[in-house]
């Protein structure tokens, strides 16, 4: 299976400079949220995707920015306290937001992720019952066609234990049966995020469980913020792919891990693209044994 390099904009401070260097450069993904860029990454993407066909385009559903939480509250689509806390995930709230996204955007986008379903004081108990309603809301989406599938874009569900993908299948097949257009995972891995990776290797944990449920599964901050940078010793990039720069081989670390199909990255640095663009689809993964080795280096 062939991973390939994303543009994830997170990060991106001129998210339309960094997506029209990503689409020359050939990437077919790009990663967005309505609360990027100060709430301007869809605005800014409308500036370069309407003209890049073959590029799909992700987005997701859940936080407030200023300006949305206003119009929002103006269509009636989130409450009071909605508003003061920033975010929702009502099913009201989700379809005037896909809509929304899709006007913004010029077309209808590839996947809607629920963003960060963990968040907030709730019990897990209504959390689950959330995502659920949620779901809901975004099979009908689907449906009417206007975006091809969903998924869940998480920071801390999974390792918190909050949900699983066997448990989110359930609730995805409760919603939309078994032709359910639940399709994908988001979540964080690199060095530092490492234990989804070591679990995988033992043929357990999300990536596992995503893999055999034919999930794909989109690695998010493969960094970690330049976290990563600063931790790769050159003894520990010799190990992972001899000749290699820290980043590089953070990338490959990333790219090996067991279900990944898509590292998404935020730059709007050519060199930096280029050099990513080796490291995720130029080279052979790393065998599970050389994996397994730099996890129990990292582990120690």
């Amino acid at each position: 299976m062939t991973v390939r390099l994303g543009l994830g904009t997170y990060r991106c401070r001129d998210v339309a400079g960094a997506a029209a260097m990503a689409v020359r450069a050939g990437a077919d993904w790009i990663d967005t949220a309505p609360n990027y860029a100060e709430g301007q990454a869809e605005q800014q993407l409308a500036l370069v995707v309407p003209g890049a066909p073959r590029v799909k385009v992700s987005t997701k559903v859940g936080f407030l920015t200023a300006v949305t939480c206003d119009r929002a509250l103006r269509a009636g689509v989130v409450t009071a306290s909605e508003a003061e806390d920033g975010y929702c995930l009502a099913p009201r709230f989700i379809a005037w937001q896909v809509g929304r996204s899709q006007r913004i955007l010029g077309r209808e986008p590839q996947t809607v992720f629920l963003h960060n379903p963990e968040h907030g004081s709730m019990s897990a108990d209504l959390k689950i019952q959330r995502l659920y309603e949620a779901f809901g809301a975004l099979e009908q989406a689907a449906q009417e066609g206007r975006m091809s599938a969903y998924g869940l874009s998480t920071w801390s569900g999974f390792s918190d234990g909050l949900f699983d993908v066997p448990q989110l299948l359930e609730l995805a097949v409760k919603a939309g049966g078994r032709g359910h257009h639940f399709r994908a995972v988001q979540l964080p891995l690199s060095i530092v995020n490492l234990a989804p990776i070591a679990q995988a290797l033992d043929g357990a944990g999300v990536l596992a469980d995503a893999a055999a449920a034919g999930l794909d599964v989109l690695a998010s901050a493969p960094l970690h913020g330049g976290t990563v940078r600063e931790m790769v010793t050159p003894e520990l990039a010799g190990l992972i792919r001899p000749g290699s720069g820290p980043s590089t081989a953070g990338l490959a670390v990333v790219a090996s891990a067991p279900g990944v199909v898509r590292v998404l990255l935020s730059t709007d640095n050519p060199h930096h693209w280029a050099q990513a663009v080796a490291a995720v689809e130029q080279h052979p993964a790393m065998s599970p044994d050389r994996l397994r080795k730099v996890v129990d280096v990292l582990g120690t």
